[in-house]
């Protein structure tokens, strides 16, 4: 069994890093290498915007000395997908205009937009996020009470938001899960990106956007959210489908990946299995698509089965194996999992895996197919 092998498996301080800490040797060397025209505010040209996300596919060469900054680097890819949604959002965000990244969950839509703000502004922190809780304070100011009724409403006392923030530097902000938020922070939304400033009454001024603001915003089609954005809203943006990964390698590669990551990030002495997220990836493809890879129909579960979830559900067999024995085949493991993915929104989702059971998995091991011989012998554990 082919397995790639997990590598400085010290625990980390943080959970999570920052794509702008994460990255800081590329976004350094990018500023270096590409000294091109940059729109106002921008720590990279567009073009080096787009190496940063989608990779330099080889070595990029300074063209001189920079002191630190090694002569020679390949610019890993972060975002998996369509090359020229990439170049059009950048575009987007060059010109001063709203870009919103839609599509279903798991697509990766805020690790796009938080790769965009880094590399455009060197921070990807200036961030609202969307939910029924959500206020208009939240996209302009609010008060640190203390300040305001000791002294009145003075500049010291006003707590501006991320937007706000934004706009006083010429940075990219962030709105997450946008059409989870009410009609009227939507509609705060449309005042911004009109008037480009934000009025404080309290003061008597207005924060005017310096350039090089912009607004990156997320939104799931499945989900709908809380209220759908209105048609002055969806003006003020250029729209941005973000698909599901589309060829099966591709995410085969990525799932890997992120999987290694996560349990180097856990400190798990454990090897990835190619076989288990094979499997797993191809299954997660069939019935998110509604066609197996051989062109065969398939019935859909109502859940998403997103490229994250697949990571997940990879990350969680690779653990059982780290904490529960190596001995055991971590391919028994993949029913369990997914039915349990599956079933999570409808009951009625077991049943449609036990027939993706019974007629791809089926078909593929009277193949031949020893992996999918495997798993079809497990059919039992659909039944638990």
């Amino acid at each position: 069994m082919t397995t790639v092998t997990t590598e400085g498996a010290g625990v980390p301080q943080r959970q999570a890093t920052l794509p702008e800490e994460a990255h800081a040797d590329e976004l350094a060397f990018l500023a270096a290498y590409d000294d091109g025209p940059r729109p106002p505010g921008w720590a990279l040209t567009p073009r080096s915007v787009v190496t940063f996300v989608t990779g330099s596919q080889g070595e990029l060469k300074l063209p001189r000395g920079s002191g630190t900054l090694p002569g020679r680097l390949s610019i890993a890819p972060k975002y998996v997908g369509d090359h020229a949604v990439v170049e059009r959002a950048v575009v987007t965000l060059a010109g001063e205009r709203g870009l919103m990244l839609v599509g279903e969950p798991g697509t990766a839509k805020s690790m796009l937009s938080e790769l965009l703000s880094a590399a455009i502004s060197g921070t990807s922190q200036l961030t609202v996020q969307g939910t029924a809780g959500t206020t208009e304070d939240h996209l302009r100011y609010g008060w640190n009470y203390a300040l305001l009724l000791a002294n009145g409403p003075t500049p010291s006392a006003l707590v501006p938001s991320p937007v706000m923030t934004a706009m006083r530097e010429g940075k990219v902000a962030r709105i997450e899960e946008t059409t989870r938020c009410l009609s009227e922070v939507q509609d705060a939304m449309v005042s911004i990106l009109s008037d480009r400033r934000i009025f404080v009454p309290e003061l008597g001024e207005a924060v005017h956007a310096a350039p090089g603001f912009a607004l990156i915003g997320t939104a799931n089609l499945r989900d709908r959210g809380v209220s759908d954005m209105s048609a002055a809203l969806k003006r003020r943006f250029n729209f941005e489908v973000i698909r599901p990964i589309a060829v099966l390698e591709d995410e085969i590669a990525l799932v890997t990946r992120q999987t290694v990551s996560a349990l180097e990030r856990c400190g798990a002495p454990q090897q990835v299995d190619k076989v288990v997220i094979e499997a797993l990836v191809t299954a997660f493809r069939d019935m998110r698509s509604g066609t197996s890879v051989e062109g065969w129909p398939v019935e859909r579960p109502s859940t998403v089965l997103s490229t994250a979830e697949a990571v997940s559900v990879s990350t969680s067999i690779a653990l059982t194996g780290a904490y529960f024995g190596s001995r055991r085949d971590l391919l028994d493991l993949v029913p369990g999992h997914l039915l349990g993915v599956v079933r999570k929104d409808d009951d009625k989702d077991a049943a449609r895996l036990l027939a993706y059971w019974d007629s791809t998995v089926k078909r593929r091991a009277q193949a031949g197919t020893r992996t999918w011989a495997r798993i079809w012998e497990l059919r039992d554990q659909l039944h638990q």
